[in-house]
């Protein structure tokens, strides 16, 4: 069976027993342990969205300055020289 919390905090207005309302308390002790542990999910979730965010845009910047560093690079190098050496025949 399946209630919810308004369910149950009604439904304890009516029960009288002492292991309904034991029963009740317990229910709604879950459900509030179940909003706590929501809560920390969307606050993680938001937590890793940023940090997604931050590393996606850190490597951007990394891989443009390669980039860059590779261009200067190819220009400085030396075009093919003559080897140098004994000769294979």
């Amino acid at each position: 069976m399946l209630f919810t919390e308004s369910g149950v905090s009604m439904l304890s207005s009516v029960l009288n027993s002492e292991r309904a309302i034991q029963i009740n308390i317990t229910i709604i002790r879950v459900f509030t342990q179940m909003r706590s542990y929501l809560a920390i999910e969307n606050a993680n979730t938001d937590r890793i969205s940023k940090l997604e965010k931050n590393t996606n845009n850190l490597f951007k910047v990394v891989l443009e300055r390669m980039d860059g560093i590779e261009e200067v690079i190819d220009t400085k190098l030396p075009k093919r020289k003559k080897k140098i050496g004994l000769k294979e025949d």
